[in-house]
């Protein structure tokens, strides 16, 4: 990437969970009784246990009741899934293995293996770091952010291929944004029959969506000044035709 900001650091991997945990709007819970899957039903406390609403008629229910411990072993997976539409829209998966206990007629899951499995491989999450991580910043809001980036500012999306290497958009039919965090916003470079993801990170982690608008504003400040590779490349298809 040319001219690349100087901030080049990316969530830690428990900083990354706990985003996904935190945005998710549904889970699936695997337990003795079966599997089950909730939407709207979850959520999260400040050390990272999960707390489930479910139905009295679960049968979540009735294992954390008839459990001979009390403490029923489950699994808990997310999805986490581009709001933007494009190709593979889920980003990546959490899984949390442990257990769960009836507090309050709520189900109080708490966790003893964490892993988050993304295109480039699954991580198993120190649980000290899980539970001392806070989500991202921007993670309840990004839905709303990517959205509105795609639907309303193409141009803007556009102009920020000026800052990808030129190699990275051969064969490009489509670039949309995919993700964004406090430490950068990432571009799904779309081909006929592949996809490839590209990181513009920011020049300073942006705490706030004000913060976000600054750091967007000085990549787009930055890809003015920059060459356009995708001109680049129809001069050379050009060039060579003539």
């Amino acid at each position: 990437m040319a001219d690349s900001p100087t901030w080049t650091a990316a969530p830690a991997a428990a900083e990354q969970a706990r985003s996904v945990l935190a945005a998710a709007w549904s889970c699936a819970v695997t337990a003795e009784g079966g599997r089950e899957e909730f939407v709207g039903a979850h959520s999260v406390a400040a050390d990272g246990r999960v707390l489930l609403d479910v139905p009295e008629d679960s049968a979540l229910i009735a294992a954390a009741i008839c459990a001979p411990r009390g403490e029923p072993s489950a699994v808990l997976e997310f999805a986490d899934v581009a709001p933007v539409p494009l190709r593979g829209r889920i980003r990546a998966r959490l899984w949390l293995a442990g257990w769960f206990a009836l507090a309050d007629d709520r189900l109080v899951f708490t966790p003893t293996r964490v892993v988050l499995r993304q295109p480039a491989g699954a991580v198993v999450v120190d649980l000290v770091e899980f539970a001392a991580a806070a989500p991202d910043p921007l993670a309840t809001a990004e839905a709303r952010l990517l959205t509105h980036l795609a639907d309303c500012h193409g141009d803007a999306v556009e102009k920020l291929t000026r800052l990808v290497d030129a190699d990275s958009l051969h064969g490009a039919v489509r670039v949309r944004p995919l993700a964004v965090d406090r430490h950068g916003l990432t571009l799904r470079i779309e081909r006929v029959r592949a996809h490839g993801d590209v990181r513009l990170p920011f020049h300073a982690p942006a705490d706030d969506v004000t913060q976000l608008t600054e750091r967007m504003h000085a990549l787009l400040a930055q890809a003015s000044a920059a060459s356009c590779p995708r001109a680049a490349l129809q001069r050379q298809r050009a060039d060579g035709e003539g």
